[in-house]
């Protein structure tokens, strides 16, 4: 059995820096500034990781499950609830992972990263005569990913439902390097 990873553990942040194209940010002050979000909480992570791709992801998820270590995805950090932080190696797919790759008006479709933020996601529907209802307070900072985490919903849910009643498909890297689509 290998020794307990610490917080800003050097040994795991070069390995990691060895395999993705991505950053790696194990210094006090980042974790410090992933150490919170829209919550009274605040935990400092292992480390903060951004992938540039997902063959970053998925090298991330390897090496910490090899690690012991648990990964915490997140985005802008807007949960009030504190789902974005945690003791972990944080991995933000708000910088790099965030373009919409497909929009299909036939079907008023649109396949996105889960860094999109959906300000940003409207206004790119929006000449289109399209939008995603799903109107979080915080959309100017909310990002897809994270509102699928978090089954967000916003003023007007009832009307037209949480992010489970509009999202058609989430393709998601699990625990086990195993690639899942539902």
């Amino acid at each position: 059995m290998s020794n307990p990873v610490v917080i800003g553990d050097p040994g795991l942040a070069k390995h990691i820096d060895d395999e993705i194209d991505g950053e790696v940010l194990f210094d006090a002050y980042s974790r410090g500034l992933y150490a919170t979000d829209a919550s009274i909480y605040q935990i400092e992570p292992i480390g903060v990781t951004i992938p540039r791709s997902h063959a970053d992801v998925a090298k991330i998820m390897s090496i910490a499950a090899d690690n012991g270590v648990p990964v915490l995805p997140r985005g802008g950090g807007t949960s009030q609830c504190g789902q974005t932080v945690g003791r972990a190696v944080v991995m933000d797919g708000s910088r790099h992972l965030n373009p919409v790759v497909e929009l299909d008006l036939q079907e008023q479709t649109a396949w996105v990263e889960p860094g999109v933020v959906l300000d940003e996601l409207n206004a790119y529907l929006k000449p289109h005569g399209l939008w995603f209802p799903v109107d979080v307070s915080t959309g100017s900072r909310a990002t897809i990913g994270g509102m699928g985490g978090n089954n967000s919903c916003g003023a007007r849910s009832l009307h037209y439902g949480t992010i489970r009643d509009n999202v058609i498909a989430i393709e998601a890297l699990l625990a086990d390097g195993a690639m899942r689509r539902r």
